[in-house]
């Protein structure tokens, strides 16, 4: 990019992948004057200052908002109400305050009550991401040609949302702006019942007494190794979604169930036309997530530099 950067201090509270990645590529685009950087790991904050990856890192979330134009918040869903709290009084007027979290309802509710009116508050989920995490696992082209989605409450300054959108169109990704609730029903289907169904999946496989750990490692086939990526997911970050997001994905929960018991019966009946039929609409969806560019024959862990990302000691 040319010309002066989207925010002159951008302040990023939490420093795992997204926010990891959000520094790399905010720097590499030029969309940032300024990154200040804190975590709650002191540990992860040397980290940080070792890689180079902010101009400032510092030991306190308050300090770290200080005069910042955009903070985002890259900690836990069921974190962010107490950091709201700790940071309004000390929140620039003006300053867009966002998140990444992957529970929208949730974040407006515990947020929003806590942040002054001079500030714009623009909640934000990256879809995108990896079963990585830590400051090492971060790289630039993560967010490229992935879905950023934005969720601000009623009555948001839509220069400040026009901003935001900006500054992650910036990192590469497509922008989608929708309601809270609604952002939490799409999202219920698309990633958090497939993330309990991983855990779930994986979980009974290491239930089986006839079937040993080293033989459900020896012959995983694809489907099973997709599973057991999925559920090296982050537990703190996922129990926190199930939590803060409870209604659509019981909802969701119970619609799957119910097409469960369908298959159930078709295989005990042995119904081969049902099953095929079944088999043939699901393949439809997956070419046309395919075609929307929305995946590849490299997953996210697989894209250009994610190789360079170095799992957490």
């Amino acid at each position: 990019m040319s010309g002066d950067p989207l925010f002159k201090r951008i302040a990023l509270i939490g420093f795992g992948l997204i926010g990891g990645s959000i520094a790399r590529g905010a720097r590499s685009q030029g969309l940032v004057g300024e990154i200040v950087a804190t975590a709650r790991s002191e540990k992860t904050r040397a980290r940080i200052v070792e890689l180079g990856l902010a101009d400032r890192v510092v030991e306190t979330n308050a300090e770290a908002v200080k005069d910042a134009d955009l903070v985002i918040l890259g900690i836990p869903v069921g974190a962010c109400g107490a950091v709201a709290q700790e940071i309004a009084a000390h929140l620039a007027p003006g300053a867009i305050v966002s998140d990444v979290g992957s529970v929208k309802g949730a974040i407006v509710k515990d947020m929003a009550p806590h942040l002054p009116a001079n500030v714009h508050f623009v909640p934000a989920h990256p879809v995108a991401g990896t079963e990585h995490s830590g400051p090492d696992s971060g790289f630039a082209e993560l967010f490229i040609n992935r879905w950023c989605i934005l969720t601000p409450p009623e009555g948001t300054d839509a220069g400040a949302v026009e901003k935001l959108r900006a500054f992650w169109a910036g990192l590469g990704a497509r922008v989608e702006t929708m309601t809270p609730d609604h952002h939490d029903l799409v999202l219920a289907i698309t990633s958090h019942l497939p993330h309990l169904i991983a855990y779930t999946i994986v979980g009974t496989a290491d239930e089986l007494a006839q079937v040993t750990s080293s033989e459900v490692i020896k012959f995983s086939a694809g489907g099973f190794r997709d599973f057991t990526r999925i559920a090296a997911s982050d537990p703190t970050m996922w129990r926190d979604v199930f939590l803060s997001n409870k209604e659509a994905v019981l909802e969701m929960l119970g619609t799957f169930n119910e097409d469960l018991s369908k298959l159930t019966r078709a295989i005990r009946r042995g119904d081969g036309e049902a099953l095929f039929e079944h088999f043939t609409r699901t393949r439809a969806i997956r070419r046309g997530i395919v075609e929307t560019g929305q995946d590849s024959a490299a997953p996210d862990f697989g894209r250009p530099h994610a190789h360079l990302a170095k799992r957490p000691d």
